[in-house]
């Protein structure tokens, strides 16, 4: 099977060496739920330079055979998932990324599937500080930092990364963040946002995080070689000239 590391991110086809599997039936008679079961995942990395272990647990059902032992049943009928190695599916993030936009989106992973409308939240006050941080807008309101980057936008002003696409998938995290940021008026009116909808929101963070910083810095160490290199032949020419000089006329 492909399995993207959760730790450097390579991907990579997992087999067996690699890979284990463990399933095992609860012998609990006629429970709510109905017979279940855990399933254990366990994959290694196959990069020598990562080695890290990821391990998933699912509560599955399960049935009986004729025989009356257990089997797991396969397919689509997990009641219940947890990563517990590593603790979250954060990415791992570089050290030029602030820290509090790498914490924000770090318990926003680690909350996504316990509490989305939180994980929402976070996410929301995360891009608000990318706003802030990378395009150097700060105002009272998101919507205000919004709309003036749209501005720079339009003006052809914005940092370089940020994108029409951008903006709009931005205001979209703004309001649906607001399901816990602010409440509603009327609080018998409930939003939901489930955990789907708040991965997709932590991988807009992710493609920002990549399209903004991540890409920022890999320009500005291209351009910081060809400088160094630039450098090195001054460097050069300079001695080959000093010894030139140096050197008594024949």
């Amino acid at each position: 099977m492909y399995w993207e590391c959760p730790y450097c991110g390579q991907g990579q086809t997992v087999t067996s060496p690699n890979f284990s599997q463990i399933q095992m039936p609860f012998e609990i008679k006629a429970p709510e739920c109905g017979e279940v079961g855990l399933r254990g995942i366990a994959v290694r990395c196959a990069n020598p330079e990562c080695n890290q272990l990821e391990i998933r647990a699912e509560i599955v059902r399960a049935d009986r055979t004729r025989s009356g032992n257990y089997y797991i049943l396969p397919g689509p009928e997990t009641l219940h998932h947890s990563r517990l190695l590593p603790p979250s599916f954060a990415k791992v993030l570089p050290d030029f990324i602030p820290a509090v936009l790498r914490d924000d989106y770090e318990e926003a992973c680690k909350i996504c599937d316990l509490s989305p409308k939180a994980s929402a939240t976070l996410a929301r006050r995360c891009l608000q500080g990318m706003i802030r941080d990378f395009c150097g807008i700060s105002k009272n309101r998101l919507i205000d930092e919004v709309n003036a980057l749209r501005k720079l936008l339009a003006d052809d002003n914005a940092p370089r990364g940020v994108s029409e696409e951008s903006v709009e998938a931005i205001d979209a995290v703004r309001d649906i963040g607001n399901i816990g940021a602010h409440m509603e008026k009327d609080i018998s009116v409930i939003i939901e946002v489930d955990a789907d909808e708040a991965r997709t929101l932590i991988e807009l963070i992710e493609l920002l995080f990549e399209e903004w910083y991540i890409a920022r810095e890999k320009r500005r160490m291209r351009l910081s070689k060809v400088v160094a290199i630039k450098e090195a032949k001054d460097s050069t020419k300079l001695i080959a000239k000093e010894a030139s000089n140096e050197r008594p006329n024949e």
